[in-house]
């Protein structure tokens, strides 16, 4: 039944056709980095499956603001708070498992703590050295913070541009707090130098395709989710919102609920997606707040098609290998790079790259289509049967006529 679901129509088959590819990657990257030689050309390097697997994380968050962007009409510029939150969650608990390895050997304390001279362990670091309570906080403080936030946002009806002001505001203000030293994250230099994660060595190559394979999982399972919700009922009363709130809410609904329960599941993703990030990229910083960065998603996702689920994926994927590319080639102009092609996908491919492909495949593919289809045959004409004619007075039959007088 799920199946027939998929190939309904061409926009479920191209989800059906990313999750088959998210996890046949997630097998076979790992098996050509860890089975195949070094020396073969099908070999992929240890360092290309981090890189990889550190898009699939922009990826998954691109996907998280596509739910309340493109669905839902909500633009927000703060998602990376979010991200980050999650990366920090994941970050303290990869610090505890450091234990008396750090360069001052305390087995409680993480190094910077005992450099800042605190004397005991802060409450909410409590937990942190269990797995299980790491990953309830990954979904539990994001999804928290958003909830709290969109609770008083929407139901004060705040929306456009200011709500995409507050939320800039949102992340740019935990920025600020995050740098401070006295608040027991690291201040400026952030959570590094980890060692282990679920006893495995983080440095190893299995560790790294392991992590891979779960970033792309993840992913897969994201993209599954979104279209389940995007597909329900739920999801119908969210584009309502998104073209027409005052009349949604005329007709009954509570638009505020509705822009709730999608910001917060998006949070809790963009939060999930963080805590896959930090593992592969070995650091966790204030940086990550930067409302810069949460502006790149925005672009990302307009790059690849909003309201489109596989549009953000791809163009997460396109605009970070870009960005790879002209760091190195173009260092002094990258940004600008950036910034024109935000602005020609805005004025000239408002549906992004994909909307792009499809109307190209739909321009290629309609005259091919009334040059293919056969004229009826003469005969076949001819034989069908012709329809019957409906006599025009109430009875069975018309009258017979009737004499002259």
């Amino acid at each position: 039944m799920i199946t027939g679901r998929f190939f309904a129509s061409g926009a479920d088959r191209r989800v059906f056709a990313t999750i088959l590819v998210l996890l046949a990657a997630a097998v076979l990257v790992p098996v050509l980095n860890l089975a195949v030689p070094s020396t073969s050309m099908f070999h992929v390097p240890t360092f290309m499956v981090a890189l990889v697997g550190k898009y699939l994380c922009y990826a998954m968050l691109a996907l998280a603001l596509d739910l309340v962007w493109g669905y839902c009409g909500i633009l927000s510029l703060g998602h990376g708070a979010f991200f980050a939150l999650g990366g920090y969650a994941m970050g303290m608990y990869l610090m505890r498992q450091i234990g008396d390895r750090g360069v001052y050997g305390n087995p409680i304390l993480p190094d910077f703590m005992v450099f800042l001279n605190w004397k005991e362990l802060p409450w909410f670091w409590y937990g942190f050295d269990q797995f299980w309570f790491a990953a309830l906080m990954v979904v539990l403080v994001p999804g928290a913070l958003a909830f709290a936030f969109g609770w008083f946002a929407f139901r004060s009806r705040v929306t456009g541009v200011y709500l995409s002001i507050i939320t800039q505001a949102l992340t740019y203000a935990l920025l600020l707090a995050f740098f401070r030293n006295d608040m027991g994250f690291g201040g400026n230099n952030g959570l590094t130098d980890f060692k282990d994660i679920l006893g495995f060595n983080i440095q190893a190559g299995t560790t790294r395709s392991a992590l891979f394979a779960a970033s792309a999982v993840a992913l897969a399972l994201a993209v599954y989710v979104t279209w389940r919700i995007v597909g329900s009922k739920f999801g119908k009363l969210m584009i309502a919102v998104r073209d027409a709130e005052s009349r949604t809410r005329f007709l009954g609904w509570r638009p505020d609920n509705i822009k709730l329960f999608a910001f917060t599941v998006s949070a809790v993703m963009a939060g999930i997606a963080g805590a896959l990030y930090v593992p592969q990229v070995g650091i966790i910083n204030p940086g990550e707040f930067d409302p810069s960065n949460s502006i790149e998603v925005v672009v990302w996702t307009a790059v690849g098609g909003r309201g489109t689920i596989v549009g953000p994926i791809v163009g997460a994927l396109l605009v970070n290998t870009g960005k790879s590319y002209f760091t190195g080639a173009l260092p002094d102009l990258w940004l600008f790079a950036l910034g024109g092609l935000f602005v020609c996908v805005t004025l000239f491919m408002p549906k992004g790259v994909l909307g792009l492909w499809d109307r190209l495949r739909a321009r290629g593919a309609g005259p091919r289509t009334q040059r293919e289809t056969p004229p009826p045959d003469e005969r076949t004409v001819r034989a069908a049967p012709q329809p019957a004619v409906e006599p025009r007075g109430l009875g069975a039959a018309s009258p017979e006529p009737q004499p002259a007088e």
